[in-house]
């Protein structure tokens, strides 16, 4: 391969409508998952992948995002005068931890628009994309998961779960056939279809690594749904021209989008705290 696998854009403008209230003036991606936001979480995990090249797709609103990794000077010098020496050396490693680019998504037209207003910075290079509040929790980082398949076949890959079938209507479903190296190679996909037009139970969830091809079809990809400019309508697209591939991710998965996912990653997360975990864990004992 001619390039290193350093980009991954992390589209972060949606309004959040399904946590409303709480992001009426918050942005979802900064919702805390114990003690650090969703968004911290992501980023560490693509860091942890090698790729450390972070574009950051906006929006109004957003601002606190950008503040949580930048450097603030007053915070860092009143926790060392106070000799609060652990919190300093987190808040100084957040700030230091990655350089980040930040691009404006004007408007709400879909996640394949969020992805393409990152085209400039991605050039002609392969790129990951990750969805912050889709938390998952692996030994092995997702992206990284996805990562080895890409660097074994030089062509795109998304992550895959299995789902219910009462779900299906909740997500992008693909198609796909088993090689004879065991790779999954997909054939098609629909977004959110009806269980009676579903090709088969495996959910695209929010990681994928892709060709600099997959840029170029957004660039032609007609709204769908909702008005929208899907980003699975142009992996559908690139994967007829070349091979996309699929990992079923090894992991716990939480959909940190929705009330739900987020007190379900809260309580899994809060049992295993290094600080807080005992005592958490001793409380919902009590709770029965």
């Amino acid at each position: 391969m001619n390039n290193p696998l350093k980009k991954i854009i992390f589209p972060t403008a949606g309004l959040g409508t399904r946590f409303l209230p709480a992001t009426k003036a918050s942005p979802k991606e900064m919702l805390t998952i114990v003690d650090k936001p969703l968004i911290q979480y992501g980023v560490e995990e693509a860091l942890a992948s090698g790729m450390n090249e972070i574009i950051m797709v906006t929006g109004r609103g957003k601002r606190a995002i950008e503040d949580h990794f930048d450097i603030s000077a007053e915070l860092e010098a009143n926790l060392k005068a106070a000799g609060k020496n652990e919190i300093y050396r987190e808040v100084s490693h957040i700030s230091r931890m990655v350089e980040v680019v930040y691009v404006r998504q004007k408007q709400a037209l879909g996640l394949g628009h969020a992805v393409a207003c990152a085209t400039h910075w991605v050039g002609h290079e392969a790129f990951g994309v990750a969805l912050a509040d889709e938390l998952i929790i692996a030994e092995t980082p997702v992206m990284q998961q996805l990562r080895q398949v890409y660097e074994q076949t030089g062509s795109s890959v998304i992550g895959l779960m299995q789902v219910p079938a009462h779900l299906v209507s909740r997500y992008g479903i693909v198609k796909a056939s088993q090689e004879k190296d065991g790779l999954l190679r997909l054939q098609d996909m629909v977004e959110k279809p009806q269980i009676e037009e579903a090709p088969s139970d495996l959910a695209i969830i929010g990681r994928y690594i892709f060709t600099p091809r997959l840029l170029e079809l957004l660039a032609d990809t007609k709204p769908g749904k909702q008005g929208e400019i899907q980003l699975t309508d142009a992996i559908a697209r690139l994967a007829k021209e070349e091979p996309v591939y699929g990992v079923i991710i090894e992991g716990k998965r939480f959909d940190a989008g929705n009330p739900l996912g987020f007190l379900m990653a809260n309580v899994e997360l809060g049992r295993t705290h290094h600080k807080y975990g005992e005592a958490f864990t001793d409380f919902l004992h009590q709770l029965g």
